[in-house]
């Protein structure tokens, strides 16, 4: 009778949301790649490039093989890098009560609002709460998932044909083996540009997973983390950005590492987790071999135990870095890496804890790591929720000089976590109808010199607030940033419009920002974009396009924007000068089993952008940089 009720309550609730009024939330309108789209343009609000091949590939193997939402863990869905810590253990908290039998079910878990759970919906499923045993191996063939995924790309096309100097085409091959998230195989080759095919990069791995005690097992390239990375961390890391309460999350898991960009982990890793009622306890010992420099072997030994009884979370991480040689940097007379590690053997431990305690969320992670002097690094912190659809972290670090880890990753300002103090602040507040508010402040302080800080101390500050008025066809948001570091202040404020109906999807994208640096100069840019997306209900065809304007004046105003690619990869270009900028993305589903992918980019430079660069005469035809794309996938079955 009670799950009757359940049901009953979300059909409503859905029914109110599609069939009412104009101004409801629309649950369903958005597609696959309009979800993603909206994720990534959440990750890329701080001005940074960030390589994010990693987690479009994790995104896009959810979506192939979705996650069992009646059967999943902490690990698995904060991999969506979406989900709050809270929201993920009210999720878990509900299935373990009463399993669901719709997704739409979703929309009863507290702390998931409506366009939450739509961006939710393309990454699981309501399965049955138990795994299924294990077939013969002839039926895990047959009923796997494979992909096969051949990619080539052409770039800066009008250089090579100005000039018919260097080697304007890349290529990239994958091979995918996915039977139920349990048994994963891969294989990918890239070549670069300009690259021999003897120096091709590759990533190769074999997982396990959900299988007995076992819970992951992976052999080949690989990525671990634990806690909140101080000692192990994943080489993807989103930064500050719009989701704010994801900031300080931990996750305690191994798991293949799918780009060849050779940042993961090679060689062995595997996790075994045992239940005794209410206790857990997990145990994880991995080995590494990798190139830490062109003469350099980095072996890496390392081990974990986490344990778990209710809300507490206890875990120690311990690994052991050795160098074939002593480690040296190509700038050993640079001021900021005085105090980086240096030698032939490191040893790093940490430990780090996670307590639950009603609407008080506390977690952090203690850390040492051997160097010519000892280095300590801490990074704790806590979550409150004092009303209902109301967040606040309080997140404090603070790194010795001395502490320098090649596998660490802290909540930093600089690219690794050493010589730094810092206090983070930020709130999200959904209260509203239709309204979300997120807001954070991050104050820090370098005791030493840092890459392109020439003095010593020096403060800095972040501020970022964003506004979204969330409707049935349409959104908007308004963002503002501020920052200073290194005496240099940048200012940046953003619109955004998008509405979506039917197979339509258009979007308006304003941009502006001012920097100015310790001398005083102002430079400005700003940028205009607009979106026509359109898929086609009787053809298995889909089309995006761009077309925008750009005017940034020095290279510190250069604005990052989001575009669609082809499948399985992304692009975030700087824009930088005055000019136009454009694409157009082509999806065919030529038969059921095989689909292609075109996209074709163009950016053209004005004539005013030649003259004050001295770029050539104006005369001249203007330059432009033009990239071609082009991906073949067959799935079988």
């Amino acid at each position: 009778m009670k799950r009757k009720w359940i049901w009953i309550c979300a059909l409503c609730h859905t029914l109110g949301m599609t069939a009412g009024t104009a101004d409801s939330t629309y649950l369903f309108a958005l597609s696959d790649e309009a979800v993603i789209r909206d994720i990534y343009e959440q990750l890329t609000d701080n001005g940074e490039n960030i390589d994010f091949e990693e987690l479009q590939d994790r995104l896009m193997g959810y979506i192939d093989r979705p996650i069992n939402i009646n059967h999943t863990s902490y690990e698995e869905l904060s991999a969506l890098g979406f989900l709050s810590a809270r929201q993920i253990d009210n999720l878990l908290y509900y299935t373990f009560a009463h399993p669901m039998t719709d997704t739409r079910e979703l929309l009863l878990v507290k702390g998931l609002q409506d366009y939450e759970v739509r961006n939710l919906l393309p990454f699981v499923y309501a399965g049955t709460p138990e795994r299924k045993p294990m077939p013969p191996a002839v039926d895990i063939v047959r009923q796997a998932k494979h992909d096969i995924i051949v990619r080539t790309d052409a770039t800066n096309l009008e250089d090579y044909i100005r000039s018919h100097d260097g080697d304007p085409i890349a290529a990239q091959a994958k091979y995918r083996f996915n039977y139920a998230n349990r048994i994963r195989l891969g294989l990918s080759l890239r070549r670069a540009r300009g690259v021999a095919a003897r120096q091709m990069g590759y990533s190769a791995y074999v997982c396990l997973s959900d299988i007995h005690c076992l819970q992951t097992a992976v052999l080949g390239t690989y990525q671990a983390q634990f806690g909140q990375g101080l000692v192990l961390s994943s080489p993807f890391h989103m930064g500050r950005n719009a989701y704010v309460l994801t900031a300080g999350m931990s996750r305690d898991d191994v798991r293949p590492y799918t780009s060849t960009d050779g940042a993961g982990m090679q060689g062995i890793a595997a996790t075994l987790r045992f239940h005794r009622g209410k206790h857990i306890v997990s145990t994880t010992a991995l080995y590494s071999l990798r190139r830490a420099n062109d003469s350099t072997l980095l072996h890496t030994v390392g081990a974990n135990i986490t344990y778990r009884y209710n809300q507490l979370k206890l875990g120690f991480t311990a690994i052991a870095n050795i160098y074939s040689d002593s480690l040296r940097y190509y700038y050993a007379n640079a001021a900021y890496n005085q105090r980086f590690f240096r030698g032939d053997r490191q040893a790093v431990v940490g430990l780090n804890w996670r307590y639950n305690w009603g609407v008080v969320d506390f977690f952090g992670e203690a850390a040492a790591a051997t160097n010519t002097h000892w280095g300590y690094g801490v990074e704790t912190g806590l979550r409150i929720y004092p009303a209902d659809e109301v967040g606040l972290i309080l997140l404090y670090r603070y790194f010795s000089p001395y502490f320098d880890n090649t596998w660490g990753y802290g909540y930093t300002q600089s690219s690794r976590p050493n010589d730094e103090n810092g206090l983070y602040l930020g709130v999200e507040i959904k209260r509203l109808r239709h309204w979300r508010f997120t807001a954070y402040g991050d104050l820090f302080r370098f005791a030493g010199v840092k890459y392109g800080i020439p003095y010593a101390p020096s403060i800095g500050y972040e501020l970022h607030a964003q506004a979204e008025w969330i409707q049935r066809l349409y959104t908007m948001a308004w963002r503002f940033r501020a920052k200073e570091k290194g005496r240099k202040q940048t200012f940046a404020l953003r619109y955004q419009y998008s509405w979506d109906s039917g197979g339509w999807h258009l979007r308006t994208q304003a941009e502006a920002n001012i920097v100015r640096d310790s001398l005083t100069h102002l430079t400005y840019g700003y940028a205009l974009h607009q979106d026509v997306h359109y898929a086609f209900r009787r053809v298995p065809l889909v089309l995006q396009a761009r077309v925008g304007w750009f005017d940034t004046r020095a290279w510190d105003n250069r604005i990052y924007t989001y575009e669609n690619d082809v499948l399985y990869a992304y692009s975030i270009p700087a824009l930088y000068g005055q000019g136009v900028r454009m694409y157009m993305n082509v999806r065919w589903k030529i038969i059921p089993n095989l689909s292609l992918y075109l996209r074709v980019s163009e950016t053209v430079y004005t004539a005013l952008w030649r003259r004050q660069y001295d770029l050539g005469h104006s005369s001249q035809r203007l330059p432009t940089d033009t990239d071609i794309h082009l991906l073949l996938r067959a799935t079988l079955p």
